[in-house]
């Protein structure tokens, strides 16, 4: 890939699909630019206490607006149990549109297409959700708001995480001492029924820290109905990183966008079994640290 597209402190597997577009200059000639002006606005959002919310859309994002059974979108896979007729998927349509700022990968074939299908007006106001990934991926995030950074995500990867941030060396990996939060949605089938994971996760937001100021997540597609209700809830800036949640978990594909460089940390005697491991094969993990 070309100097331009590449983010500081990560390195990033180019898929051949995905070549056209990152040996292209003219591409996206002011992807840099672009990268700094986020960094200020989060910056700015977080010092000026201004809650916000950031939300990805990508290809299981595209099914689930669809109301079609394909891939994570599937009924019966992750995000709901129940067939699509079930839900007002309504709601979490103008939910999505909602939130403050879009964002949807720019160095991914077709991704944007898949986006101006359904929403052509949103497309050119979009961030680039690499952004989101490669400021978590090359920690980022957590140096810059050290002492303030909290995660939204599922239970059993939260609670790996919390086992992993016991260990200095992870602790010294990641360059944070704790999270300040960590709160839960259900593991699967979240979109069953809104309210009440709304709920679940008002409950805890209501007595979490004071001092968090800026969420990680990734909850899968129930983000579209249940992240812009969170500011209302516990005024924050609310980042939609997803897999790089998984990384945080020291679960990540190497292929994933810029988490090449990622050493995934893994505990020796916990029990994996019950994760929702996405892509990511422990066998084929060339960059893999066991601690104890």
């Amino acid at each position: 890939m070309l100097d331009i597209y590449k983010i500081d402190g990560t390195t990033h597997y180019v898929h051949d699909s995905n070549k056209p577009l990152l040996l292209n200059p003219n591409y996206f000639p002011d992807f840099q630019e672009k990268l700094t002006e986020f960094k200020e606005l989060i910056i700015r959002l977080v010092n000026n206490k201004t809650g916000a919310t950031f939300v990805h859309f990508g290809d299981g994002d595209y099914f689930f607006h669809k109301q079609q059974s394909v891939g994570s979108a599937s009924v019966g896979k992750r995000a709901l149990s129940v067939p699509y007729n079930q839900i007002n998927i309504n709601r979490f349509i103008n939910g999505w549109k909602a939130c403050d700022y879009q964002c949807v990968e720019y160095l991914e074939v077709n991704a944007k297409d898949k986006m101006n299908k359904l929403y052509p007006n949103i497309v050119p106001k979009t961030i680039p959700t690499e952004f989101l990934y490669g400021l978590t991926l090359n920690k980022w995030f957590f140096k810059t708001f050290k002492g303030k950074v909290g995660l939204i995500g599922s239970n059993n990867k939260l609670n790996v995480i919390k086992e992993l941030m016991k260990r200095k060396v992870y602790q010294d990996y990641i360059g944070l001492e704790k999270f300040n939060d960590y709160i839960i949605i259900p593991e699967k089938f979240a979109c069953d029924n809104l309210d009440n994971t709304i709920n679940i996760v008002k409950k805890q937001l209501e007595l979490a820290n004071p001092n968090t100021q800026v969420y990680l997540y990734g909850v899968g597609h129930v983000k579209s109905g249940l992240i812009h209700e969170l500011p209302k809830i516990k005024n924050a800036v609310y980042l939609d990183v997803g897999a790089a949640i998984d990384a945080i978990a020291g679960l990540i594909e190497p292929e994933r966008p810029y988490a090449l460089g990622w050493c995934n940390h893994r505990l020796k005697n916990y029990n994996y079994s019950h994760i929702d491991l996405l892509q990511y094969r422990v066998n084929e993990d060339q960059n893999l640290k066991i601690i104890e």
